[in-house]
């Protein structure tokens, strides 16, 4: 199996992947925010999903990058 590179041809080391984890919690708490945001401290309708639609994109992107670090390692 060939190890994951970068795109300047180096590996990934694993101060890499933690990198790539702590993006990843900052996705979640970002989305987490926003999710607040939009449910309780935003009363128009449409901004409030806009807002929610950006927050679950963040969630969205937090989860495949955290399953990206724990099926790499």
């Amino acid at each position: 199996m060939s190890s994951l590179v970068l795109l300047n041809g180096t590996p990934f080391s694993p101060m890499d992947m933690m990198w790539i984890s702590f993006y990843s919690i900052g996705f979640m708490l970002v989305a987490m925010g926003l999710i607040y945001l939009s449910r309780h401290k935003i009363k128009n309708a449409i901004v409030s999903s806009i807002i929610a639609l950006i927050s679950y994109l963040f969630l969205f992107i937090g989860f495949l990058t955290m399953m990206f670090v724990v099926f790499t390692w």
